[in-house]
């Protein structure tokens, strides 16, 4: 696409000759987008010869989402296509609609209880496990939790500690290398270097293991009630649209794995860096959750209960969306915002720039839950939280995240408190989700407070 092609769409500052604004995308991407926080429309960065526009305004950003035909999913996923396939996170606007139809049912919300059951019993053991004394990595920590959540109840699967540990290493390998490979020429990807080779071996581990996954239901001929189990599968390769075929569910499995576990445990994590550091909403979330719990693991019942716990997450979602940026190609020549866009043209939406508009939220930078207060005067605009995206491809697991994020956060906090070991905040680490790097906590016991009379209410929705 050469320049000419989109230049009415104002450039963002900071660009230089040759190379625009590479620099600032390698160096510090979010610092950029935050630059952008000021646009009313659209802006346009220059990464060497390509070209990208950013989607600025929440009203522009919700008119590509709900027109996924006209905005579909960008020729710059296709890196992750290779590896992941072409389940409902990034295949084409061409089979969505029929893919988003057959897997739907997996997360009906009455599918919602069986789901819980597990994200309760694990966290439950999980915390249960912890130790006054010990140094984890909280991020990883999730991870392993969100991967043990997820393998159980949508696949029913229990790997062993070492069988798990390989999964989340392989699939950190491969998003965080399939990030990089976006954008990169075809010819570059495949010559013969270490991580690359490193890269090889952890896709086709990955590969190997879902078709295992497959093999072993198929042979069990036994439904469990899971993911595997709702959608329903191809009576023959000659009508695959009566069901997902084995590749497809394949590559949702994958899907799946390589952006449900990473989005959740980047959340989870986000979310008790900044309880740690926001002691006055800890000691609300504490009262809280011994109100509501009483020392017991969180259920799904619980969760309409837990208030300022669902503020606190949505809350972290909006400083931290883990998936910061989404990209979309436009299919025809059209105008948005005024400007004319020719077929080709690249978008990128990013909920990061989005959330910290000062327009649309008062003191964007700071973490204040009790902005989602629908009691408050002026609560943020409807479109203003897009961590899910919109439309017709907003993420199809949206609830499950949601109530299993609640649910591990009011355990963990109804037995725990997690404090900071290193005197430096975490950085944010940008791949294909936002996680928090160098964050390590230690648990500190805590006893739930008694339950009083006064107590009859939820703290958080005081």
């Amino acid at each position: 696409m050469t320049t000419n092609t989109i230049r009415g769409v104002p450039s963002a500052a900071g660009g230089l000759p040759v190379i625009g604004h590479s620099l600032s995308v390698a160096r510090d991407p979010l610092g950029l987008l935050n630059s952008l926080t000021t646009h009313d429309g659209l802006a346009r960065v220059r990464v060497g010869t390509s070209q990208y526009v950013v989607v600025c305004d929440p009203g522009l950003t919700h008119h590509v989402f709900v027109n996924d035909r006209l905005f579909d999913k960008s020729e710059c996923v296709n890196s992750y296509r290779t590896v992941l396939g072409t389940g409902l996170s990034f295949c084409p606007h061409t089979s969505h609609r029929r893919l988003r139809r057959l897997v739907q049912p997996a997360f009906h919300p009455a599918r919602l209880a069986d789901y819980a059951h597990v994200m309760t019993r694990q966290a439950d053991a999980l915390t249960q496990d912890w130790q006054p004394g010990q140094d984890f990595d909280v991020t990883a920590e999730m991870t392993r939790l969100t991967t043990r959540i997820m393998m159980e109840a949508l696949f029913s699967e229990s790997p062993s500690p070492a069988c798990l540990q390989q999964i989340i290493d392989d699939m950190t390998t491969v998003v965080r290398g399939t990030y990089v490979r976006t954008g990169v020429p075809r010819a570059v990807s495949w010559l013969p270097l270490p991580d690359h080779h490193r890269y090889q071996r952890a896709e086709r581990r990955l590969r190997q293991f879902a078709s295992d996954v497959l093999s072993r239901r198929r042979a069990e001929g036994i439904g469990h009630g899971d993911f595997l189990s709702v959608v329903p599968a191809a009576d023959a390769p000659a009508r695959p649209e009566q069901g997902l075929t084995d590749i497809e569910i394949h590559d949702q499995l994958l899907n799946l794995l390589g952006a449900g576990v990473d989005n959740s445990a980047a959340n989870l994590a986000w979310a008790l860096h900044l309880l740690a550091v926001h002691p006055d909403v800890e000691e609300r979330l504490h009262a809280e959750v011994d109100t509501v719990l009483a020392g017991a693991p969180a259920t799904l019942e619980h969760v309409p209960h837990l208030v300022l716990a669902g503020r606190v997450i949505t809350e972290t979602q909006r400083l931290f969306p883990a998936p910061w940026v989404m990209l979309r190609t436009v299919t025809a020549d059209t105008h948005l915002g005024g400007h004319p866009l020719p077929a080709g043209t690249h978008l990128v939406i990013s909920p990061y720039l989005i959330h910290r508009r000062e327009d649309l939220y008062e003191q964007p930078e700071r973490f204040d839950p009790d902005r989602w207060d629908p009691g408050r005067s002026t609560p943020p605009p409807r479109n203003a939280h897009i961590v899910f995206g919109a439309g017709p491809r907003k993420c199809v697991g949206d609830r499950y995240a949601t109530v299993e994020a609640i649910v591990v956060l009011a355990t963990i906090t109804s037995r725990w408190r997690l404090r900071p070991l290193t005197a430096s905040p975490p950085r944010a680490a940008v791949a294909s989700a936002l996680r928090p790097r160098g964050l390590r906590m230690g648990p500190v016991p805590r006893e739930p407070r008694p339950q009083t009379a006064n107590d009859k209410t939820p703290a958080g929705a005081r």
